[in-house]
């Protein structure tokens, strides 16, 4: 088990022997901590991740450190037999998932089962002990989104069910992976779904960062992203530094770059579009919620003359009442781990740090320069519906065109299907008002 002592700002592991527990490891983490992958392939040693992205291997025995297996590089997770549970792979993620085990003839038998769905993107959903039944999830143009049941004995698959009912192939956008250059050299990879029908050139655009921003989008079938492609948009989802799943270094690259270069990587992804003449640069929308919906309120007041109009689902337009209701929220710890980490992507140092107001889109309300439309669950407890209602009085005092819709009952994830369709209507009719796709 693992303990993190806030007071020392240490992580520690322990073993348990019947009642009695005996520390084995101990690192320092001030705002990061190790994390457990699992038990090692030798079954004898436990694998750990380390804020730095790396691994270390410790025996069981006496927590003694030793090398770690060769896993080839980075990777987003990691594979466990389902009857040791001892690890024997990794999952990588980029244009599609794909598997990596330790055993070549696991890797040839996964192989022959990706290889069965060529061009769609595959995942493990679950498996029989002997590995050799799988549940997979196959997402893409010629099977939708489903869940297939794989017999590597009988070499057959079969359909178990879709995973959105009412949803077949021909209702899934083609998805495609860009990379870009950002302004300063570094390299942002990206998803882009394009709308079915049309050529695409001169498109029109919404980008959609996702939420953390300590997070990334994943390969497969995004609902969001396609709900809005059916409606006839190109859909840019930009992997922008901070984001998770790329290693440290690029993690790092986002410390103290929230509003800034964190924000001119989406935009700079509108650009490399319009270069590319994939879409219109005058026919661009950002939607995006929790930091995504930050990012969409940054859209429109830190930055101009990018978006011809914004959503904001959750979003925080006042950084300084966010770290205030986090303070709040770790019993008035003005060094909770919490504050700090925050404060290294903001690039504060207190609440007091006037680089707070710099990145507030609440403090530029007035410079506004596109419609903006606000979704907020009433009951949301991460970003209180203070942030919406905070922003909406701020643009209403500079006469700037803002709309808010309250979600009744929901929280922060949008939990309710009923509520979930209730943001999608509203934020599609929003952009067709404002940036009609036709």
């Amino acid at each position: 088990e693992t303990a993190y002592d806030d007071g020392n700002q240490t992580w520690k592991l322990f073993l348990r022997d019947g009642e009695a527990r005996h520390e084995i490891y101990s690192e320092a983490a001030p705002i990061e901590s190790p994390a457990v992958e699992g038990i090692g392939p030798d079954g004898t040693s436990l694998i750990l991740t380390m804020p730095d992205g790396k691994d270390k291997q410790l025996k069981l025995s006496d927590g003694s450190e030793e090398p770690p297996p060769d896993f080839g590089g980075r990777y987003e997770g990691v594979i466990h037999d389902p009857l040791t549970h001892r690890i024997i792979g990794v999952v990588r993620l980029a244009a599609a998932t794909s598997y990596h085990f330790l055993n070549r003839a696991d890797q040839a038998a996964w192989d022959a089962v990706a290889g069965a769905y060529a061009g769609e993107n595959v995942q493990i959903a679950s498996w029989s002990a002997d590995r050799k039944r799988l549940l997979v999830r196959v997402d893409g143009k010629r099977d939708g989104a489903a869940y297939q049941l794989v017999d590597l004995n009988a070499h057959t698959s079969i359909t178990i069910a879709q995973v959105y009912k009412g949803i077949s192939p021909f209702d899934v956008a083609e998805v495609r992976n860009v990379t870009y250059k950002a302004a300063d050299g570094m390299e942002i990879q990206a998803y882009l779904t394009l709308p079915d029908g049309r050529d695409p050139k001169n498109l029109p655009l919404v980008v959609l960062p996702h939420g953390g921003p300590a997070a990334r989008d994943e390969p497969g079938f995004d609902w969001w992203s396609q709900a809005l492609a059916s409606r006839g948009y190109a859909v840019l989802q930009p992997q922008f530094r901070g984001s998770d799943g790329f290693g440290h270094d690029f993690l790092a690259a986002g410390f103290g770059q929230w509003g800034r270069k964190m924000q001119s990587d989406v935009s700079d992804g509108v650009r490399y579009l319009a270069k590319q003449g994939t879409i219109d640069p005058k026919r661009v929308c950002i939607v995006g919620a929790s930091y995504g919906g930050y990012a969409a309120l940054a859209g429109i007041t830190l930055e101009h003359g990018v978006y011809r109009c914004a959503v904001a689902v959750a979003g925080v337009s006042d950084p300084h009442r966010m770290l205030v209701w986090e303070r709040t929220r770790a019993g008035n710890d003005d060094d909770s781990l919490v504050l700090r980490y925050w404060n290294r992507f903001m690039g504060s140092e207190n609440l007091d740090d006037p680089r707070l107001n710099e990145i507030s889109p609440l403090s530029h309300a007035a410079q506004a320069d596109a419609p903006l439309l606000l979704i907020h669950g009433r009951d949301d407890t991460v970003v209180t519906i203070q942030q919406s209602r905070d922003m909406e009085d701020a643009l209403e005092s500079a006469r700037k065109p803002v709309t808010f819709v309250q979600l009744d009952g929901e929280d922060h994830w949008l939990s309710r299907p009923e509520t979930r369709l209730k943001m999608l209507e509203e934020t599609v009719k929003f952009l067709e008002a404002n940036n009609p796709p036709g």
